[in-house]
C-alpha cells in the first residue's frame, strides 16, 4: 500500500505533518479520467498560506495546505492525451476546468465548475473547493491537460528547478500586480510589501523594463533583499510620510504604478506600525500614485477575518478612500491571478537566463519535516521563500 504524508493545519499557529490518504484518480465516487498523481518534486510555503495558519481565517481544523506545486506524473487518467508518466511539470494554484465561460475567456482564477461555493478555486485552501493541498509527497491534479505545464526538457528544468518551482503561483503573482499596474520601460514603480510576493513583483518591474523600483516595509531583513537585486527602498516605520520619502529617492512624491503585495494584515505607518489598519496600503496607494495611473492589487483580502480588527474588518469591509481614487481616475485590478496568462513565458524567461527569481526572494530549501518550523519562521518575517523537498529530489540535484 502505498503512503503519503502532507501538512495539516490544526488550530491557530500550528501545523503537523500526518500521514494522510494516498490520492486516487476520483472524485467523490466518480473517476477522474482526466487527472494525474503526482509525486511532488516542490511545493512552497506561501504568505496566503500563513494567513490561515495564523487563525485570520474561517479555515477548518485538518485542512491539509499548499497550493504551490511542482512535481512528476506518477499516473494519468484514460482522458489524459497529451501529459505522461514521468513529465515534470508546475501546477498553476488556480484549478480551473477549461471548458466554462470564465476559463475560455483566460480567466482562470475565477473558473465556475471547480468550487461549488463561489467562483475560483486551489489546492489546499479555506473556502476554495475543498480540495485536498500539496504540501505533501503526493497529490491528484484535475483537467491535467488544461492546467499543467510541462517542462520540455528535464534535464534542463531539475537544473533550475528552485527558480521553476515559483512558476505555480508567486512569480506569476508578483508579475500579474506588475502588468495590471501598468509597469512598462522607463516606469516608476512602487511595491508595497517585502514578502516573497512582494520580491517577485520587484523583480518582474526590472523584468519589464521600469527605471526605478522602490519597496516599502518594516522588517530590515526584507529591505535589504530587495536591495540586493537593485531596488530602492523605503521603512514604513519612519515617521515622514510615504510621499516624502519617495520624493528624497525620485525627487517627486508620486509614482507613475503601485503594487499592494501586503493584503488584508496590513499595519499602519510611522507611529502606528505596530497596529493593524487593513486599508493603510490601499489609501496609501492612492496618495503617491499618479493621476491616470494604476493600482495592482494581487495581496489577498478576505469575506471572512475572525481576528479582524472590528466588525467591518471581519466581512472584508474597509475604510478605503475610494474618493481619492476615483478623483485621480485610478485604475484598480484585484484577485487571483490567472497564472495561465503568464506561466509558459515566465518559465522560457528563467530557463534563458532573463532572470533570477529564486535569487530574489531567497529560496530556502528544507523538508516536508521541517514545515512547522518553517511556518514559525515565516511568521517572524524571515527574508526567505521556503521550498518543501518531500523526496530530496532539490537537494539531490
Amino acid at each position: 500500500m502505498a503512503t503519503n504524508r502532507g501538512v495539516a493545519y490544526m488550530e491557530p499557529r500550528k501545523v503537523e505533518v500526518q500521514s494522510i490518504d494516498f490520492p486516487k484518480l476520483a472524485l467523490g465516487s466518480r473517476k477522474c479520467e482526466h487527472g494525474v498523481i503526482l509525486k511532488i518534486v516542490a511545493t512552497n510555503i506561501c504568505g496566503s498560506d500563513q494567513h490561515m495558519v495564523r487563525g485570520r481565517t474561517t479555515a477548518p481544523a485538518g485542512l491539509i495546505l499548499g497550493h504551490e506545486i511542482t512535481g512528476e506524473v506518477i499516473e494519468a487518467g484514460r482522458d489524459v492525451e497529451f501529459i505522461k508518466d514521468g513529465d515534470l511539470v508546475s501546477v498553476p494554484f488556480n484549478i480551473a476546468c477549461g471548458r466554462c465561460r470564465n476559463c475560455k475567456e483566460g480567466k482562470t482564477g475565477i473558473c465556475l465548475s471547480v468550487n461549488p461555493s463561489r467562483p475560483g478555486a486551489a489546492y489546499g485552501y479555506v473556502d476554495m473547493g475543498g480540495w485536498v493541498g500539496g504540501q505533501a509527497e503526493y497529490v491528484l491534479v484535475p483537467y491535467a491537460d488544461f492546467n499543467l505545464l510541462k517542462f520540455p526538457d528535464k534535464a534542463r528544468a531539475m537544473a533550475k528547478i528552485k527558480d521553476l518551482a515559483l512558476l505555480s503561483d508567486i512569480f506569476p503573482t508578483g508579475y500579474h500586480g506588475a502588468v495590471t499596474a501598468g509597469v512598462g520601460t522607463g516606469s516608476i514603480a512602487y511595491v508595497a510589501g517585502g514578502g516573497p510576493v512582494g520580491l517577485a513583483c520587484a523583480a518582474s518591474c526590472h523584468l519589464l523594463g521600469a527605471a526605478c523600483v522602490i519597496v516599502g516595509d518594516m522588517i530590515p531583513e526584507r529591505l535589504a533583499q530587495a536591495r540586493s537585486f537593485g531596488c530602492e527602498t523605503i521603512d514604513l516605520r519612519n515617521d515622514a510620510s510615504l510621499a516624502d520619502q519617495i520624493a528624497q529617492i525620485v525627487g517627486v512624491p508620486e509614482v507613475d504604478c503601485a503594487v499592494d503585495c501586503v493584503g488584508f494584515e496590513a499595519r499602519g505607518h510611522g507611529k502606528e506600525s505596530v497596529v493593524e489598519r487593513p486599508a493603510t496600503v490601499l489609501n496609501a496607494l492612492m496618495e503617491i500614485t499618479r493621476a491616470g495611473g494604476a493600482l495592482g492589487i494581487p495581496g489577498l483580502y478576505v469575506t471572512g477575518d475572525p481576528g479582524g480588527v472590528d466588525d467591518n474588518a471581519k466581512i472584508g469591509m474597509l475604510g478605503i478612500r475610494i474618493g481619492l481614487g476615483w478623483a485621480k481616475s485610478h485604475y484598480f485590478t484585484t484577485g487571483q491571478c490567472p497564472v495561465m496568462r503568464y506561466h509558459r513565458q515566465l518559465m522560457q524567461a528563467i530557463l534563458y537566463d532573463k532572470i533570477q527569481i529564486a535569487k530574489a526572494v531567497n529560496v530556502t530549501v528544507i523538508s516536508l519535516d521541517d514545515a512547522p518550523k518553517g511556518y514559525k519562521d515565516f511568521d517572524q518575517g524571515a527574508a526567505k521563500k521556503f521550498i518543501l523537498d518531500p523526496h530530496n529530489v532539490l537537494r539531490a540535484a
